[in-house]
This record gives C-alpha cells, sequence and structure tokens, in this order.
C-alpha cells in the first residue's frame, strides 16, 4: 500500500525532530559528565573531599558537610574559577561548632607610690568585688585603679592559689609588677638594698604554694652615696683608701689602677653607687693620686666637688707650691682644690689642747680633755648619753678658753665616728682629728671618711686606723654541712621515702620522715644541697629519667611547703643511669630506686638538665667525695599509677607504659 504523497512531509518533519531530540539529550549528558568531572577534579586537587558535586544541565549543585563556614566558602570560592558562579547552587551544611574555647585569663597587678591598677580577664567565679576588696586593704595605697573584666567560665586549674599567693606578695613589695596566670605567678619588684633584695627573695620562695610556678626578677638599685667620697692616705709604708667611691666598674678599674701606681699596699675595693658629682670622677682621681705620689707622703680626700690636698710635715715649700699648680690645672671642671701644707709645730706638745673619748669592749664610754665652757660641756655630754647610752658614759674633761671656733664640731664628729666603732679611741686637736679602733663592718672605714668629710667640711685634716674582725658566731651555732649529709642518711636509714605506684606524689604515710629531713635542714640553715632522683632499670629510659626528675622535685616541693629556706637547694633526676645495686633482683631493684641528699661543692661547674626554678643558679652542681644515699620505695610496686605532677618548669613524666624503674 502506497503512503500518500500528502503525509511524506509531515513524517520527514517528525523523524527530524526526534533526531534532534536524542542528539540534544547526547550532548547535555556529555555537557553534565564533563562539569562533573572539572569541578570534582578542582575540589578534589584542594583538599575538598567532603563536597559532593551534582551537574543538572547548566547548573552546578553541591553538597556535603563543610567544616566550618570558611572552608565552605573557600570550595565555593574554588570552583567559581572553572564554571561561572551563576551556575553553582549552593546546598552544602556546616559542622555543628563544638563551643567556645575558653578565654586565657591573666591579669596584671601594678604598685607604685601612686596606688594600685590591675588590668587583665578573670573568671567571674573568682569574685571581683572581694579581689578590689583586698587590694583596697594594702596599707598604703588606698586608690585602687581597676580595669578587670570578667568572662563566665569555670576557674581554671590553679587560679586560685596563683591570686592569692599574688596578693599575699603585692603587700610585701611598694613597687612592683605582677603577673599572675593559672598556676604560674612573675614578679618583676625593686628593692632598697642587696640585703632586702635577699630577704625579699627568701620570703618570697617561702611563702610560695606547691600548685604555683614562681619566676623572680628583684633589682637592688645601687646605693646613693652622700656625699661621694675617695680619701688615700700615703706614707712610708705605702698607701691605702680610707674611702673609696666609685660610680661605674670602668671607674673603679681606673681608680684601683691609679692607686696601684701611687703604692697601693693591699688590694681595695670601691663601692659602686650613685651620687658622683662629675663624669670626669676618676680623671680627677687619677691626677690627684699622681700628685699625692710626687709629694712622697700625705693624703687626698675627695668630697664630692671639694678636693683637700695634705703634704707631709716638711716638704718642701717650693715642691708644693708646683705640684699644687699643676694639679689645679690638671683637675677636671667642678673640681675645687684646698692644699695643706702643715706649719712645723712651735707649742710644746703637753700645752696643745685636746679632747679624746674612749669606748670599751664593754661598751663603756670615758670623755676627757678640754671643752670651752659649761654650756659645750653639757652638750657634749647630752650627746654622748644618747649615742651610747646614759649609763655608759663617764665625763672628766675641764673647761679651757680660747679653743678654736670649730672645736664644737670637731668634737661632736669624732663622737659620732666612735659610735661606729666596736671598741677604740678618737682624739681631737686643732689640727687633726684622730680615729682608731676596730669595727665588725667591713667597709667602716669609708663610712666614716664619709661621715668625717660631711662633717668637717673642706681643709680639715683626719686620721683613721680602723680594723675590721668578723663578728663573733652566735651561740646557736648552724650545724656543719658535712654532719647535716651524714645526719640525712641516718634518718633515711631508718625509714625510707616512699611514693605512689608509677607516681612522683609522695606517699602519705611518708611525711613524717619529710618532717624528721625539713627539722634538720632547718639547723643546717642555706646550705648548698641536691636533691638527686635515681631509678632503676626497667621502663623506657627517658620514662625513668623524667620520674626521677619528677620525685627529687616533688620532695623539694615538700620541703618547701614546710616553709624552709630552698634557695640553695637544686633538684635533679638523673634516671637509672647511677645503680647502687644489681637490676637483676628485686632487692637490688628496690635499693635502687632512691633519692641521695648531696652537698654541692662550690667551686665545681654546673651540670646542665633538668632542674628546680628555685635553685636553678643558686649553686652549682656537683658532686662531693662524701654521698648520702638515702633511699625512696614505691609503696606497692612501680607497675602503673598517675603522672607525676610537679610545680617545676622541669619536663612532667607521661604515665608509666612497663614496669617502672
Amino acid at each position: 500500500m502506497r503512503l500518500s504523497s500528502l503525509m511524506i512531509p509531515p513524517l520527514t518533519f517528525a523523524a527530524a525532530a526526534g533526531l534532534s531530540l536524542v542528539v540534544a539529550g547526547f550532548a547535555a549528558t556529555a555537557l553534565e559528565d564533563n562539569t562533573e568531572i572539572v569541578v570534582r577534579r578542582t575540589l578534589d586537587s584542594a583538599g575538598f573531599t567532603w563536597a559532593e558535586v551534582v551537574a543538572d544541565g547548566l547548573r552546578v549543585e553541591l553538597s556535603g558537610e563543610a567544616p566550618d563556614e570558611a572552608r565552605r566558602f573557600a570550595a565555593i570560592s574554588r570552583i567559581g574559577a572553572v564554571v561561572d558562579a551563576s551556575r553553582i547552587i549552593d546546598q552544602m551544611e556546616i559542622s555543628p561548632s563544638e563551643g567556645i574555647a575558653p578565654p586565657r585569663f591573666s591579669t596584671e597587678i601594678l604598685r607604685n607610690d601612686a596606688g594600685i591598677s590591675i588590668i587583665g580577664l578573670i573568671p567571674t567565679a573568682s569574685n571581683h568585688a572581694a579581689l578590689m576588696r583586698r587590694l583596697s586593704e594594702i596599707k598604703r595605697n588606698p586608690q585602687v585603679t581597676d580595669f578587670i573584666e570578667t568572662a563566665d567560665y569555670p576557674l581554671p586549674r590553679g587560679w586560685t592559689d596563683a591570686m592569692a599567693y599574688a596578693l599575699k606578695a603585692l603587700a610585701l613589695l611598694p613597687r612592683t609588677k605582677i603577673s599572675v596566670e593559672a598556676g604560674a605567678v612573675s614578679i618583676t619588684a625593686i628593692s632598697d638594698s642587696a640585703e632586702a633584695k635577699e630577704k625579699l627573695e627568701n620570703d618570697l620562695t617561702r611563702m610560695a604554694p606547691p600548685s604555683v610556678h614562681v619566676t623572680l626578677d628583684i633589682a637592688a638599685p645601687r646605693p646613693v652615696i652622700s656625699p661621694f667620697t675617695l680619701r688615700y692616705v700615703l706614707d712610708e709604708e705605702g698607701g691605702h683608701f680610707d674611702a673609696c667611691s666609685a660610680e661605674s666598674d670602668e671607674s673603679r678599674t681606673r681608680i684601683l689602677t691609679a692607686a696601684r701606681l701611687a703604692a697601693l699596699r693591699s688590694e681595695s675595693e670601691c663601692t659602686i653607687g650613685l651620687g658622683v658629682p662629675s663624669a670626669n670622677w676618676s680623671r680627677a682621681v687619677e691626677v690627684g693620686l699622681a700628685a699625692l705620689t710626687e709629694l712622697g707622703a700625705g693624703s687626698i680626700t675627695y668630697s664630692n666637688g671639694d678636693v683637700t690636698l695634705v703634704a707631709a710635715e716638711g716638704t718642701a715649700s717650693p715642691v708644693f707650691d708646683r705640684i699644687v699648680g699643676e694639679l689645679e690645672n690638671a683637675l677636671p671642671q667642678v673640681f675645687v682644690l684646698h692644699a695643706v701644707l702643715p706649719e712645723p709645730e712651735t707649742q710644746a706638745s703637753d700645752s696643745a689642747p685636746e679632747f679624746s673619748a674612749t669606748l670599751s669592749p664593754e661598751g663603756q664610754v670615758q670623755l676627757r680633755g678640754r671643752l670651752s665652757d659649761d654650756a659645750q660641756r653639757r652638750t657634749v655630754d647630752s650627746y654622748a648619753r644618747a649615742r651610747f647610752g646614759s649609763d655608759a658614759v663617764y665625763v672628766a674633761t675641764r673647761n679651757v678658753p680660747d679653743l678654736p671656733g670649730v672645736w664644737p664640731i670637731r668634737v661632736l664628729a669624732a663622737l659620732d665616728a666612735l659610735a661606729q666603732l666596736e671598741r677604740g679611741a678618737v682624739t681631737v686637736t686643732p689640727d687633726l682629728v684622730s680615729v682608731r679602733g676596730m669595727s665588725h663592718v667591713e667597709n667602716a672605714s669609708a663610712e666614716v671618711a664619709r661621715m668625717l668629710s660631711d662633717k668637717l667640711g673642706e681643709a680639715e685634716d683626719y686620721e683613721l686606723d680602723l680594723t675590721y674582725e668578723a663578728p663573733p658566731e652566735p651561740e646557736d651555732q648552724l650545724m656543719a654541712p658535712a654532719l647535716c649529709e651524714a645526719e640525712l642518711a641516718a634518718i633515711q636509714r631508718a625509714e625510707k621515702i616512699a611514693f605512689e605506684p608509677g607516681s612522683a606524689t609522695v606517699a602519705a604515710d611518708s611525711a613524717r620522715v619529710i618532717d624528721k629531713i625539713a627539722r634538720l635542714l632547718d639547723q643546717c640553715g642555706e646550705i648548698p644541697l641536691e636533691i638527686q632522683g635515681h631509678t632503676d632499670s626497667q621502663g623506657r629510659e627517658e620514662m625513668n629519667l623524667n620520674l626521677s626528675q619528677a620525685r627529687a622535685q616533688s620532695v623539694l616541693n615538700a620541703l618547701r611547703a614546710r616553709r624552709l629556706l630552698t634557695g640553695s637547694f637544686v633538684a635533679k633526676g638523673y634516671g637509672e643511669v647511677t645503680p647502687i645495686a644489681s637490676n637483676d633482683t628485686e632487692e637490688g631493684r628496690e635499693a635502687n630506686r632512691r633519692i641521695e641528699f648531696r652537698l654541692i661543692e662550690a667551686d665545681a661547674p654546673a651540670d646542665e638538665g633538668p632542674q628546680d626554678e628555685a635553685g636553678a643558679d643558686s649553686a652549682p652542681q656537683a658532686e662531693t667525695t662524701e654521698t648520702t644515699d638515702t633511699e625512696t620505695t614505691d609503696t606497692g610496686g612501680d607497675t602503673g599509677g598517675d603522672t607525676p605532677q610537679t610545680t617545676d618548669d622541669a619536663t612532667t613524666p607521661e604515665p608509666p607504659e612497663e614496669t617502672d624503674g
């Protein structure tokens, strides 16, 4: 049956349309597949493997769970580089947040003469109002500036102890900056002197709780020397300093070098301090000592800018005049020279007016010689009784008219000098104040010279002959270090320190042993002592080293908690390297697990290794030839336990993975 000619065109168009649809379908599928491949490859190369891609015609649909918003945005941006951004359909989700991490709580407290200021972030639970109240109660600081912010998070471990310690330290330090973090306190302060610095360091170390790591930076400023004094005396036996002051190490070196050229008899020291009248102080001293050397004998005294050169009696006038003229021209500006050439004595020695005072070792003072009148006699008597005690003064002076006008000043200055001594005598004549005696203060000569220069004024001569004797030992003598070492051994031979199994925590039943050791060390004073930790060979070597350090530190912390001064103690772990018995038997391993107390030799170099912050630089770390093998034991064996905890910056060991050493 033949088709009608009228049906052929429609059928042709229908066939063409069907073929076009088939071709378009294949083209669309090919485009989608190619787009998915390109986008997938782009995401994989960027590490976005969590993203899923589906191409739907020209659209690119993204799905999956992004770790965070930043990663989601980065994935979209990366795809936008290969396909048009308008074609991207974002259906990705964000992983739920695990919560915001707590902030780092810290605060800084500043204290000076103007008051106290505090700034930082503290937990709400730490009671902001109570903190401000405690700060306002500190003496002499009514004004408190508050820049504190609070955050409602749990108290971090160690925060309460650290803040309590910081407030106690703040009460002791009038000028300080204290930084507080959880379990750590850093203190920067200024003390009035080297002695005050040492006392503050001891007090702050003693009061620190074991759970707080304390860092101390206390500066001791140079003393203020007023007047800035130097006095050098040269005679036929050589030269010596009665007083020596310098403004720096370099200045001190130059002065001592010049003194050696001026026949210095023995090594001397210059006090470095503040108050120098001129930057050319050392230059002025150098030219003065050179002039005195050329004279051959006499004394030269510097009191701030005043320079007094006293020649020996009998020095030729032409020589004296020439040397004085050269010295006047050589002295730097600010310094004024007063030169004295003593006149030969014309009076008999028994007719020269004289006043004398003697101080006996028992503290009794006798005043003899000449005073101007009854008013001066009453003044000297009252002054002496005020300085030495009303029952310790015996007066046997007489009134003589026509004494020099400066006589009362010279007498009172002499009594001030005598008060600096333990025993001695002073003599006052019209030309000289002479001080002789003994003191328990090493630099007493410098102090007396400075005081006489200040009170007598320029062009006044004085003579010092002072000796130093060490103060007598107190009746309650400290125990000798070697005896302390032996007694420590005896205590632990009777009863050993024990630790919790596999831990650095001192066992509760060992508190009695620690108490005995603390009482003994309190009688020993601040001896240089190394607390050594040792283990057996079981377990990893690194683990044993860390555990031995932690145990030695725990013993040190336990002693510190008993308010013992531990500034000269060092905690150090040696691990398994120094056994004292065989590790092949349980008895030998028990012996090797021990704590040893060893004296530190002062002249030995310091060993490097884990150590406690309180004693890191307090003494060199070396072993003496005598060893106290005080031992420890682990209660119930060392097959596991808690992680050792220390308050030191030493490495904290992980829990043992094997039988502990």
